[in-house]
């Protein structure tokens, strides 16, 4: 038995150490060929515009010329960011906007991405001040929310005393959601940033974010 159980267990000693070098290794690979094929899709499509004008020692170094290549793409994305500040850039791109929400089809792709990139862009990055937890949709359900507002306006004083102005999006899609106006007393507040706070939800709560009070606990299954 100990005979035919050694070799056994060596075979998934060495099973389990090489699957470990596969995880290990796999986010470095991905990582290499994700920054490889971005130089030949960026790069090499513009290095035959210029590659004839170099000297010929110098058309030996491809992937150089790649790399130069995409540099000059990102900083010209760059400049156009920067352009799109002003006035005319922005006219600019308001026409090309309106041009592409007239496409059928397209028109809506565009339309749902600038919509999701405008909820994490930098403008709206303060427009949730805390990250908070309460009881909705009913009493004993619990839901994670976004304090958005603490002021008290027409719609809160007409609500009652001490009202708070709470968003709770929807999971995975944290574009749409409800805007709900609840006592002060129902809110609990947490210590947990508004980016831990989108990445859970986003997440349908697999990814659960550390805190202070130590790690998430894994229960077992």
């Amino acid at each position: 038995m100990s005979e035919v159980t050694l070799p056994r267990s060596r075979l998934i000693t060495f099973r389990n150490a090489f699957f470990s070098g596969v995880l290990l290794l796999a986010p470095l690979i991905v990582t290499i060929w994700a920054f490889r094929t971005f130089i030949d899709v960026v790069g090499g499509r513009f290095r035959p515009l210029y590659e004839g004008y170099l000297p010929v020692s110098l058309q030996q170094l491809p992937f150089f010329w790649d790399v130069v290549a995409t540099g000059v793409v990102i900083l010209l994305v760059t400049l156009l960011g920067l352009f799109s500040n002003y006035f005319l850039g922005k006219y600019f791109l308001s026409v090309g906007e309106r041009a592409i929400l007239r496409i059928p089809g397209v028109g809506a792709v565009y339309s749902s991405v600038k919509q999701v990139v405008a909820t994490f862009g930098a403008q709206n990055r303060n427009m949730f001040s805390k990250v908070v937890v309460l009881e909705f949709p009913r009493p004993g359900a619990w839901s994670m929310g976004f304090l958005t507002n603490t002021n008290q306006g027409e719609p809160q004083v007409a609500a009652g005393p001490d009202i708070w102005t709470v968003f709770v999006p929807t999971s995975p899609n944290p574009t749409s959601g409800f805007m709900i106006m609840v006592p002060r007393s129902e809110v609990v507040e947490l210590t947990m940033s508004v980016g831990d706070g989108m990445k859970m939800i986003v997440s349908g709560g697999a990814v659960v974010p550390s805190w202070s009070g130590g790690r998430p606990v894994e229960v077992a299954k």
